[in-house]
Formats: structure tokens, sequence, C-alpha cells
């Protein structure tokens, strides 16, 4: 809370001396104008005057300016080649560590894990039967080709259009 009450405070203060600043920058660059009582070429003398300012000012304004620019491309540059450095960093070989399954678990679960870990019996059982019908299954595919060369050719579509015909 202190910090945040003197950073207030220093903003503050801050604040009030940069218009004291401007104030009297102002009064230097600008001093007050007295038109009342000139003659039309006083006047006009004062407007050339004026002019002339502007113009220096307008000048000193554009060179600031493009410092500025210069000095932004400047950075810009400057924090790309920052990032081309730090992209060269060469990442350290990473060594092959054997590593049970007991002791990672141990690792992982620390005092938790008891015993050791048979991944063998969490595996399902498969059965003889179902290779059985398997090699039925790949037996019947066989069939096919029987069939498609018994199809080919106009004979085949004869007899589809018979079987075809004679359903109905």
């Amino acid at each position: 809370m202190l910090l945040l009450t003197r950073a207030c405070e220093d903003l503050e203060r801050e604040i009030q001396d940069r218009e004291e600043e401007k104030v009297r920058y102002l009064g230097e660059k600008l001093p007050p104008l007295q038109m009342s009582g000139l003659s039309m070429v006083d006047l006009q003398g004062l407007c050339k005057q004026l002019h002339t300012k502007i113009d220096v000012v307008d000048e000193e304004r554009y060179d600031c300016e493009s410092k500025v620019n210069k000095h932004n491309k400047d950075i810009h540059e400057l924090k790309l080649k920052v990032q081309d450095l730090g992209g060269k960093f060469k990442k350290p070989a990473l060594r092959k560590v054997r590593v049970s399954a007991d002791e990672m678990m141990r690792a992982l679960l620390g005092s938790k894990h008891k015993g050791s870990m048979d991944l063998r019996a969490n595996l399902k059982s498969v059965k003889k039967e179902d290779s059985k019908q398997d090699k039925v299954l790949t037996s019947e595919v066989g069939d096919w080709r029987k069939n498609v060369e018994a199809m080919s050719g106009m004979e085949g579509r004869k007899k589809m259009f018979d079987t075809a015909g004679g359903g109905q």
C-alpha cells in the first residue's frame, strides 16, 4: 500500500512538472501578441514573422518525427537480430534412460504403488474358435474369383438375365 501511495504521489508530481515545463516553453517561444494600435503595415509584418516562426516549428517537428521513425526502425531491426540469435541455440541431446514399468510407477505414484505390475494380466484372452471362424471367412473369399470368371463375358450376362427374368 505504501508503494502504491508513493507511486501515485510521484505520478501527480510528474504531471505538474510537465504542465509547468509546457507553460515555460510556450512563454519563451510565443510572447504575448500586442496588436492594439498597430497599423496595417505593422500587422502584415507581424503576420510574416509568425509565418516564419511557424515554418521553423514545422521543420523542427518534421526533424523530430523523422528521428523517431528512424529509431523505431533501428529498434525493430535489433529485435529481429535478437530473435535470430535466440533461435540458433543448440538443444542438448537427451540421454536414453532405461526404466522398468515398476520403477516408473513408483516414480509417478510414490508410496501408493504396491508390488510389481503384471501388464499381461490386463490383456484380453483370445479364443481359438474366433481364429477358426476367420479361416472359414478367408476360404469363402476365395470363391468369389470363380464366380467372377463364370459370370464374365456374354454367357455370364445371359445367365444373370435369365435368372433375373425367371424370378419374375
